[in-house]
C-alpha cells in the first residue's frame, strides 16, 4: 500500500495540495487525473521520493518501481543491464556474484556468500530474469539485435520504452508511471494495457490517453480543490459522476437563489414600515440561504470547431505520385502512392524517429529533397499545426492583439467570441504571448485554424501538452470537420476519428489503410503480422 498522510505542497505562493490524506491500495489501479498545472507530475514525484512535500509523509512499499525521467542516467549500460537494474536486490546480487567469480582465488568467507547470493537470485527469479526482461522488451517493441546496444547508443524514444520496460521489471509491490504511453506506438500501448491490467499490485499512473485509462484504471485520483479525491471506476466513470454531483449543486444553488429573491422582495417592500421584527428574521435567512461561493470544476473543455468556411476544395484534394525519401542510407518512406478526397480525415501512426514528421513535411512540399510527386487540388486552403508550433506565435503580444491581427476583418466580437470557447476568456486575453504555457500555446494556434476557416489542415502530434478533456473535445472536432484533415497522433482516442489510416509497421515501410484505425488495427494483426511473420 501507499499512503499519503498530511501532504502540503506549494510553489512560488500557489497551493497546489493542503493537507491530503489518501492510500492506494494493493491490487488496484489508479489514474492520477487533473488539469495541466494541477500538480499531478509534482505528487508523482512527492510520491516517488523525488521531490520533498512541505509538509506530511509518503509511505511506499520498499519494492517501488517508476517511470525513470533521465534518459541519459544508464547510458553506460546495455539495454538489458538497464532493464535488470529495475529490480535493484537482484541486480546487486548478480553483481556481486560476478565480482567474485572474476577472482582467481575464492576465499571461505566468499564462497559462503556466494550461496548467500545464490539464493536471493533464485528469490528473485533471477534464473529467468534475461527471459522476462526481453519479453518486456519484445512487448514495447525493442527487438532482439538491440538488446545488448548501449543505452548511449539508442535513440531518445527507444531510450523512454527501455525506461518503460525497466520500471515494469522484477515484479514491484508498487508501481508509478508518469505517461508511460508516451513515445509508444498503438500495438505496444495495447501490449501495455494487457499487461498491467494482469498485474496485482499498487499502480498509479498518469496518462493523457483516456482510452488507455478507461482500459486499465479501475480508480481515478482527481486532483481538485488542492486535494486528491478517488472515484471508483475509470475515467469516463468519474467525468459521469462529477457531472452529477456539479448537477445536483447548480440545482441547490438556483432553488436558494429564488428563495432569496423572494426574501429580499419582502424586504425591500417593508423596511420601512412596522414589520421591522419580520423584516430583520426574513434579513437573517438570506445570510443563512446565501451560497457559499462555488469552486468551478477542474473538468473544463474547450469548444473547438473547426470549419472550411463558404469556400470549399475540390473533390480531389491531394495526388500523390511515387513520393520516396532516404536519409542517406535509411529509406524513410517508398513509392508512395495515394488520392485524398473531400472530406477525408487521415491519421498517421507510427512509432517516433519513423518519418511521421517527414511525411507532412513532404506533403507541404517543404523539403526540395523529397522524390515523386505532390499535387494539391483546385482551391485548397491549407492550415498547418507543427511541433514548434509556438515558434508561429509573435512575441510581445497579447493573446487577442495577436488572433486579432491574423484576420482582423472578422470584427473584435468574433475574435473574443474563439478565445472565451477556447478557454481564453477575460483577463487571459490580456496575457502576453511570451509567458504561455505549452497547453495555452496549443489552444492559441487552435484558435488560429478556427478564425482562419482553412479547407485542409494538417496536424503534427496536435495533442502534446494537452488535457484530457482538450484531447477530447479536439477529437470531436475533426469528427465534424467539413474539410480534409491529416494528423499524425499516438492517441488511439484522437485516431478513432480518421476514416483512412497511412501507418509505418516498421522504420521505411509505409502502409495506407482505408478504413478506421480499430479495423486497421484487425487488419494488421490478423493478415500484416502473419504475412510478414
Amino acid at each position: 500500500m501507499i499512503t499519503v498522510s498530511d501532504i502540503t505542497k506549494g510553489y512560488g505562493g500557489r497551493t497546489l495540495f493542503d493537507s491530503v490524506n489518501v492510500a492506494f491500495s494493493p491490487g488496484h489501479k489508479y489514474g492520477l487525473t487533473g488539469p495541466n498545472g494541477a500538480g499531478k507530475s509534482t505528487m508523482m514525484k512527492i510520491l516517488i521520493g523525488a521531490e520533498e512535500s512541505d509538509r506530511g509523509i509518503v509511505s511506499r512499499p520498499e519494492r517501488t518501481a517508476w517511470l525513470r525521467q533521465d534518459h541519459f542516467a544508464f547510458d553506460a549500460h546495455t539495454v538489458m543491464d538497464t532493464v535488470m537494474m529495475g529490480n535493484a536486490r537482484l541486480w546487486d546480487a548478480i553483481q556481486r556474484k560476478e565480482a567474485i567469480y572474476a577472482k582467481e582465488d575464492i576465499s571461505d568467507e566468499e564462497g559462503e556468500l556466494l550461496g548467500e547470493l545464490e539464493c536471493v537470485v533464485a528469490e528473485e527469479d533471477g534464473y529467468t530474469a534475461d527471459a522476462e526482461a526481453a519479453t518486456l522488451l519484445a512487448g514495447l517493441g525493442i527487438g532482439e539485435e538491440h538488446h545488448f546496444t548501449l543505452m548511449s547508443e539508442m535513440q531518445g524514444g527507444m531510450k523512454v520504452r527501455v525506461l518503460l520496460a525497466q520500471s515494469l521489471f522484477g515484479k514491484p509491490d508498487a508501481m508509478l508511471l508518469d505517461e508511460p504511453t508516451n513515445h509508444l506506438d498503438l500495438e505496444s500501448i495495447q501490449w501495455l494495457e494487457d499487461f498491467l491490467t494482469r498485474y496485482d499490485g499498487v499502480l498509479v499512473v498518469i496518462s493523457h490517453d483516456r482510452r488507455f485509462l478507461n482500459a486499465v484504471c479501475d480508480y481515478i485520483a482527481d486532483i481538485d480543490f488542492q486535494a486528491i479525491i478517488l472515484y471508483p471506476g475509470n475515467y469516463d466513470d468519474m467525468v459521469r459522476q462529477k457531472a452529477q454531483v456539479r448537477g445536483r449543486i447548480d440545482r441547490e444553488v438556483s432553488e436558494k437563489s429564488k428563495k432569496i429573491a423572494q426574501l429580499q422582495e419582502f424586504v425591500q417592500r417593508f423596511k420601512a414600515g412596522s414589520r421591522a421584527s419580520q423584516v430583520r428574521s426574513r434579513a437573517k435567512q438570506i445570510e443563512r440561504l446565501r451560497p457559499d461561493e462555488i469552486k468551478r470544476s477542474n473538468i473544463v473543455r474547450p469548444f473547438i470547431r473547426f470549419t472550411a468556411g463558404d469556400r470549399p476544395s475540390g473533390r480531389d484534394v491531394l495526388e500523390v505520385r511515387d513520393l520516396s525519401h532516404a536519409y542517406e542510407d535509411l529509406e524513410i518512406f517508398k513509392g508512395l502512392n495515394t488520392m485524398i478526397h473531400r472530406g477525408d480525415k487521415v491519421a498517421i501512426l507510427g512509432r517516433n524517429a519513423v518519418g511521421k514528421t517527414t511525411l507532412v513535411k513532404a506533403l507541404l512540399d517543404e523539403q526540395n529533397e523529397i522524390d515523386g510527386t505532390v499535387k494539391w487540388g483546385h482551391n485548397t486552403r491549407i492550415g498547418y499545426f507543427g511541433h514548434d508550433h509556438r515558434e508561429e506565435i509573435t512575441k510581445d503580444m497579447t493573446v487577442y492583439t495577436w488572433l486579432f491581427a491574423q484576420r482582423p476583418e472578422v470584427g473584435e466580437q468574433n475574435v473574443r467570441a474563439i478565445l472565451g470557447r477556447m478557454l481564453f476568456s477575460g483577463a487571459d486575453g490580456q496575457k502576453s504571448t511570451n509567458v504561455l504555457s505549452g497547453g495555452e500555446a496549443a489552444r492559441l494556434k487552435m484558435c488560429e485554424l478556427i478564425l482562419m476557416e482553412y479547407n485542409v489542415l494538417l496536424l503534427d502530434e496536435p495533442t502534446d501538452h494537452l488535457d484530457l478533456e482538450s484531447i477530447s473535445a479536439l477529437r470531436d472536432a475533426i469528427e465534424a470537420y467539413d474539410g480534409t484533415i491529416f494528423y499524425v497522433t499516438h492517441d488511439r482516442d484522437l485516431a478513432t476519428a480518421a476514416t483512412r489510416i497511412l501507418s509505418y509497421p516498421r522504420p521505411g515501410e509505409l502502409l495506407e489503410y482505408d478504413g478506421t484505425v480499430d479495423e486497421y488495427l484487425d487488419w494488421y494483426e490478423n493478415h500484416y503480422v502473419k504475412v510478414s511473420a
